[in-house]
């Protein structure tokens, strides 16, 4: 059992006696399975070398430990003399049978270092074309596969396959109707670049990692449907710095317990014969989505591991009526920043933590619900927001913050571009500079009616439409040094020690 913690990014590990090692050996090490988790929950199974025996019980490996392992738990060492530099290349195959009692692997590795795989096509492959376990500084370029006889077989209808791999490169493969072009299971500082997957549509993915404890992956300039550490529980559904840049697909999830996601120029677009909702799914533990476009977009949160901010940034979206934009499970600060939102009608921004935008550009579709928001903490700094609104949901406390030059304008269905549900929680609104201008005398700017209230505007301008801060829904009202362009006041409380309400300008 280790005598104390592993921390993250270490080549420096503890063992029980450094000289049963030597440099230059290999060895499979292996962690004990996490304590309550899935069966094959493991942060570590990995082939090293040995590169240095630092004192009587530390050795130096070949691999920057991806996770922290806590005092007590339990490594397993096994001496290994692995394959060496090996190339196989160019070879054309042909799957004999329909089955996994027929399939067979074209090209197998395990315990193999510096390997490579080129030139490698296969039609009607049942197992995966390349299947790598246990391997290490590898290269698996220009291959393809067509056509397995199945996509929902486990296991079957892969490309390649790489379990317990480190330092690989996945690179110009290409498939056709198959369940993985590329499957990465408990690997690490791998890429997988220019790889292209059509014929997606049955069930397959072409993109995916398995979610045991995968790290610092890098896909970059693909195509196909994606998704990461999804495979189960039984694995641990987790993963930490993957990045993947100028992706197309028409479908993409990364809401497993996925901590530093980094996604760059993603484009989801819908296809009738998938996913007509064009979804692309985040977990917000530190993700970083940034240029990306997609139809449906949704904030999840399985995990808070990530020291970073969970940030959308310069992307654009057109979610359908009603769609879930924040999930209920949500804590984590959710920042959109200089985002577009196309056609929102009732956009649910359901969870509890601080939900922030700033410079996004909102538009409704016609006649179309305000976004309906349960964060504990809503702020919009600046930007646009184009016949929509929002209700805050009021189902616990609430404070919405409106700053910046922010402007609303147009109408919705509610008529009301700030308001509030009849929920139990107490809110408290803090609106400055804000320029809303109200496309109808029916739609109201602000429309407090229900519940408990702490309301403060000051430095706005408000342009026909109504004003309705009802008297017996305030505890505490400030609005001052606004102006009122042809707006009628349906309710306003006198003055008092908690009210004040002049000091404005009216037109």
């Amino acid at each position: 059992a280790l005598s104390g913690k592993v921390i993250e990014l270490t080549d420096t590990f503890p063992v029980p006696d450094a000289k049963a090692f030597e440099v230059g050996q290999w060895w499979a090490v292996q962690v004990d399975p996490v304590a309550g988790g899935g069966r094959d929950e493991r942060e570590l199974q990995k082939l090293v070398e040995i590169t240095e025996i630092i004192d009587a019980d530390h050795i130096r490996i070949g691999y920057l430990n991806g996770w922290e392992l806590a005092a007590g738990r339990t490594l397993t060492w096994t001496r290994i003399e692995p394959v060496h530099n090996t190339h196989i290349r160019n070879l054309v195959f042909e799957g004999a049978g329909p089955d996994e009692y027929t399939g067979s692997h074209p090209v197998s590795f395990e315990y193999a270092v510096g390997c490579d795989v080129s030139g490698i096509h296969a039609t009607g492959s049942f197992w995966p074309v390349i299947m790598r376990r246990w391997c290490t500084r590898f290269r698996t370029e220009e291959c393809s596969l067509k056509n397995p006889p199945t996509v929902e077989y486990g296991g079957a209808g892969y490309l390649t396959q790489q379990i317990y791999c480190l330092y690989g490169r996945v690179a110009d493969c290409t498939t056709s109707n198959v369940r993985h072009l590329n499957d990465l299971t408990a690997s690490a500082y791998c890429t997988v670049v220019n790889c292209h997957g059509d014929g997606d549509d049955a069930g397959g993915n072409p993109f995916t990692t398995h979610g045991q404890y995968e790290h610092d992956l890098l896909f970059d300039g693909n195509s196909g449907l994606m998704d990461i550490a999804n495979s189960g529980a039984q694995w641990g559904i987790s993963a930490k710095r993957i990045t993947v840049r100028r992706h197309v697909c028409s479908w993409f999830t990364a809401n497993t317990k996925i901590t530093d996601l980094t996604l760059e120029d993603i484009t989801v677009i819908a296809r009738p014969t998938f996913d007509q909702a064009g979804t692309l799914t985040v977990n917000a533990d530190g993700a970083q989505v940034r240029g990306c476009t997609a139809k449906t977009f949704a904030v999840a949160q399985r995990s808070a591991r990530s020291t970073r901010p969970t940030t959308i940034s310069d992307c654009s979206f057109e979610p359908p009526a009603g769609a879930v934009l924040v999930q209920t499970p949500v804590t984590a600060p959710v920042h959109f920043v200089r985002c577009t939102f196309k056609g929102v009608d009732g956009a649910i921004l359901r969870g509890a933590g601080p939900v922030h935008f700033t410079d996004c550009t909102v538009t409704g579709a016609e006649n179309a619900a305000p976004l309906s928001v349960g964060s504990a903490d809503l702020r919009m700094d600046g930007g646009s927001y184009d016949n929509t609104g929002i209700e805050l949901s009021a189902v616990r406390d609430q404070r919405i913050t409106i700053t910046g030059g922010t402007r609303l304008t147009g109408s919705n269905k509610a008529k009301v571009f700030l308001g509030r549900a009849a929920g139990p929680g107490k809110v408290t609104w803090d609106i400055n500079a804000l320029s809303s201008a109200a496309s109808g005398p029916d739609t109201a700017h602000v429309r407090i009616a229900d519940g408990t209230n702490h309301y403060a505007a000051t430095g706005s301008r408000f342009t026909g439409g109504t004003l309705h801060l009802a008297p017996d829904a305030l505890d505490s009202a400030l609005h001052t040094a606004c102006v009122e362009d042809g707006t009628k006041r349906s309710a306003m409380p006198a003055n008092s020690d908690s009210v004040r309400t002049d000091g404005n300008l009216t037109l």
